[in-house]
């Protein structure tokens, strides 16, 4: 169950409660905007709960973010509740990372079927993907900020964006639809494991229609769409002063720890 009310005032979303097309583009835009993708309870070793009644206590009623099981969890049983055809999905992270060795599958995204076309929809990558596009089609896809394209590798489908003229993996996908249950390993190696990203970065990050928002251990870049990136290195303080201010989070007195060593990164 979800209460809808709540989620819905949560990320200020308004419209029609039916299963379209334009819904899912809207819930998508105003979630990424709204509850901000991050990994501070990964870094101060609490652990994730990716239970429904724990996560909505976070995301929803708390107004904290997450990382991807609790996003695309949550907003798959939001889908589900509306009447949609969800099935989530989970795939390998290539975002940034070399070829060689192959990453375990441990992304979870969503692929939606509206009026027999399918459709992928993920509130839960730290780079977010802006609005859905088709799951389905090789060609280009526009979205508010970069292109986007999906593409078939070794009977895969593999999520491309178009980077300064290069099109990147950001990762690939298998098509088996996922249980539930399927995804307590991954959630438990991402949030645990000494060689999880989650435990060896501070990651934030806030997308909205016109700009984006990342904040890596002490790094913080603001990138307009179609402008150029404005970086700054941030002290524990200025960290502090920006998860709240730019990533709207309940800031507590025991992130400074995590605040602190992230600044303290070279």
């Amino acid at each position: 169950m979800i209460d809808l009310a709540a989620y819905f005032d949560r990320i200020g979303y308004d419209g029609p409660s039916e299963a379209s097309a334009q819904v899912l583009r809207d819930l998508h835009a105003l979630h990424i905007a709204s509850i901000v993708f991050e990994d501070i309870d990964v870094q101060l070793d609490r652990g994730i709960d990716i239970a429904p009644a724990a996560v909505d206590a976070k995301l929803i009623a708390a107004r904290r973010g997450g990382y991807c099981y609790e996003q695309n969890g949550l907003f798959k049983r939001v889908l589900e509740a509306l009447g949609f055809e969800v099935e989530g999905l989970l795939g390998r992270v290539k975002w940034m990372l070399p070829a060689e060795p192959a990453r375990g599958r441990t992304h979870m995204a969503l692929r939606v079927i509206i009026d027999g076309q399918a459709w992928l929809t993920d509130v839960g990558f730290g780079s977010a993907l802006p609005n859905p596009i088709r799951f389905d089609i090789d060609t280009p896809q526009k979205t508010a900020h970069e292109d986007y394209r999906m593409i078939s590798v070794d009977r895969e489908r593999r999520l491309e964006a178009l980077i300064a003229g290069t099109w990147e993996p950001v990762y690939q996908l298998s098509l088996e639809p996922q249980l539930d249950v399927d995804y307590v390993q991954p959630n438990w190696f991402s949030s645990t494991h000494p060689t999880s990203n989650f435990r060896q970065n501070l990651i934030i990050a806030r997308t909205t229609p016109t700009t984006r928002y990342n904040l890596l251990n002490n790094r913080l870049t603001i990138r307009e769409a179609g402008g150029e990136a404005e970086k700054r290195v941030l002290n524990a303080a200025e960290l502090a002063q920006a998860a709240r201010d730019l990533f709207g989070l309940p800031v507590e007195a025991d992130w400074t720890p995590v605040f602190e060593r992230a600044a303290a990164r070279e």
